[in-house]
């Protein structure tokens, strides 16, 4: 068996340039700009009646003195107040649900990709990192997309407009309010940043915790047997504890931003207070125009605010963007189909397997595990591939698939190059039984179904009894609707070995690859199977790794490889009188392993 490709460490994703970072916030909004600029057009009418109001308050204070009623500037006030609030929670709740439709289609998006992603990035990448980026890190983007863009829009056009209402009341009060906000502003913009840095680490260990637990639910059995779990939680608690380190720091630099609003706002009233009380003093400004420009001023806390609620929101979000940045450039294959189709009629002709000189390694600083690799199966028969452990056999199989492409050389299915075939219709002709064997949580009629999503009751009763599943479907509680459990777990090795293949031969192939398949079943149903076998490879092409005897000698054909090459093709008797590695390994481990 060849290795697979060692797994990498998880990249850390590089901070995007903020032009492009937009550019990615900008594809994610585009379909939703209509619900977007809706909910923003409700924001900013509801601000513009709050705008209303220090007015109302000055005609107000200009009447106490006077004899005029005031029971229509007070009823004005409140509807004001009834009025903004009311459309504002309309533009809230829009953009609420516009935000929650930007994750839902981030997500599939990001979804659809990673299920087609070449078996290479896969293996270069945690699954648990992947998994954080579908959900956590789609979750920041929630708010980014939709509550930053529109807090920065409404909230700037109502800083203008407050701004410039408190410049037509005086000038100088307005100097005074703007130096004190400039300054306090500038403390603010540096701590942006650094909320950044402390999300973009936080979000980097929530991934260290999802691959964690995928580790550790993944071989569940094992580490109970080894007493592995204080360690394993150990290592879950460290990536937790880092995630909230993090999480605290960035939500201590939030804070401080946060409290610099409050701060700006109550320095700028006791300036103003101060220096607008002497300049009524003066006369140079009437009572009611102070008071207005105080509630001008308190006013200001809201767009204020939302201004640094985008920009820390942005900082969030802009580390969520480019962790699924990074996972949406992972290279993907190009598949015409996402469903299995249908299966082919009966009686369809045998493929033929063709290596013409194949050299392939995993990643360029990888040595090669195949050096020129040539062989030829024409169908229908049995071929068995052996040799010793890291020969290149299981990498065939790989290659015929497409699950990796070949450094050099041509893999050739039916006489044409499998990079020239479109990748569904290729998969499709080929049932693959792997060598664990993997089981998938669900039932086992989905198990089955789940490559021939489209066969009938009967094929699946025929298929049970060739697999000889029957007694066992028969004993199990709900029969084929029994839950199989997380990969299988309420299975034997032996019961998932014949799922698997009974999986494959409903999928009616062509060309079937068995790695290994019959590796954990007792001598009565390696028996059984191996007789289904032989009378499939009568119609279909079957490509087997064995390392028992008794399967290999019923090949028409063995392929013998060593070290990434082949050494000899030819019969049982042929290579035992004619390849000394071959005699060994019939005489050893083939003899052993079938004792």
């Amino acid at each position: 068996m060849t290795p697979a490709a060692p797994q990498d460490a998880p990249v850390k994703p590089e901070r995007l340039p903020a032009k492009e970072t937009w550019r990615a916030l900008y594809r994610h909004f585009r379909p939703h700009r209509g619900a977007v600029a809706l909910g923003a057009f409700l924001t900013l009418i509801g601000s513009a009646t709050g705008l209303a109001q220090p007015l109302a308050a000055k005609s107000l204070v200009d009447r106490l003195g006077g004899d005029d009623s005031i029971a229509g500037i007070l009823i004005l006030l409140t509807a004001l107040v009834v009025l903004g609030t009311a459309i504002e929670s309309v533009g809230a709740y829009v953009l609420e649900r516009t935000a929650e439709s930007v994750v839902l289609a981030a997500r599939r998006t990001l979804i659809g990709r990673l299920l087609r992603l070449r078996l290479g990035e896969v293996e270069r990448t945690q699954p648990g990192d992947l998994m954080s980026r579908v959900t956590s890190d789609t979750t920041l983007l929630r708010a980014v997309t939709t509550q930053s863009v529109v807090s920065a829009a409404s909230g700037g056009l109502t800083f203008i407009a407050t701004i410039v209402m408190m410049g037509l009341m005086d000038p100088v009060l307005l100097g005074v309010t703007l130096g004190v906000i400039v300054l306090i502003g500038g403390a603010v913009s540096l701590v942006m940043p650094k909320i950044a840095r402390a999300t973009e680490r936080a979000q980097e260990a929530v991934g260290t915790i999802s691959t964690a637990l995928e580790r550790a639910f993944g071989a569940f059995r094992t580490l109970k047997a080894s007493g592995a779990e204080q360690r394993e939680s150990a290592a879950v608690e460290s990536a937790a504890e880092e995630a909230w380190r993090h999480g605290v720091r960035s939500a201590k630099w939030q804070s401080v931003a946060w409290s610099s609003v409050g701060l700006a706002v109550q320095v700028s009233f006791l300036a103003v207070l101060g220096i607008g009380g002497a300049r009524v003093a003066s006369g140079a400004i009437s009572v009611s125009t102070l008071v207005a420009f105080l509630l001008f001023l308190f006013y200001l806390i809201d767009p204020v605010s939302r201004l640094v609620e985008a920009a820390s929101q942005y900082q969030v979000g802009s580390a969520a963007i480019a962790r699924i940045v990074q996972a949406e450039r992972l290279e993907t294959e190009q598949t015409e189909q996402t469903e299995p189709r249908q299966p082919a009629p009966t009686g369809h002709a045998a493929a033929s397997v063709v290596f013409d000189g194949v050299t392939f390694r995993y990643r360029d600083d990888l040595p090669y595990v195949h050096h020129g690799v040539s062989f030829d199966v024409p169908g229908p028969g049995m071929t068995a591939f052996v040799g010793p452990s890291g020969a290149g056999k299981t990498t065939v199989f790989g290659l015929i698939e497409r699950f990796y492409e070949v450094t050099g050389g041509r893999v050739l299915v039916d006489g044409e190059d499998v990079r020239e075939w479109p990748l569904a219709e290729l998969r499709a002709a080929i049932g693959y039984v792997e060598q664990d064997a993997p089981v998938l949580a669900g039932t086992l009629r989905e198990n089955l179904l789940f490559a021939a999503p489209h066969a009938t009751d009967s094929e699946v009763r025929d298929v049970l009894v060739r697999a000889r599943l029957d007694a066992v479907v028969e004993r199990l509680p709900e029969g084929l609707e029994t839950v199989v459990g997380h990969r299988g777990s309420k299975l034997s090795g032996g019961e998932r070995q014949r799922v698997a293949i009974a999986r494959a031969l409903l999928r009616r192939p062509r060309l079937l690859l068995l790695d290994e398949a019959t590796s954990q079943l007792d001598a009565v149903n390696e028996l059984a199977l191996r007789d289904v076998v032989a009378e499939v490879s009568r119609e279909v092409t079957v490509l087997v790794v064995a390392h028992r005897l008794s399967t290999v000698t019923l090949a028409d054909r063995i392929v013998v490889m060593d070290a990434g090459k082949v050494r000899a093709v030819g019969t049982h008797a042929e290579l035992v009188a004619a390849d000394p590695l071959y005699g060994e390994l019939a005489a050893t481990q083939f003899l052993a392993t079938s004792a």
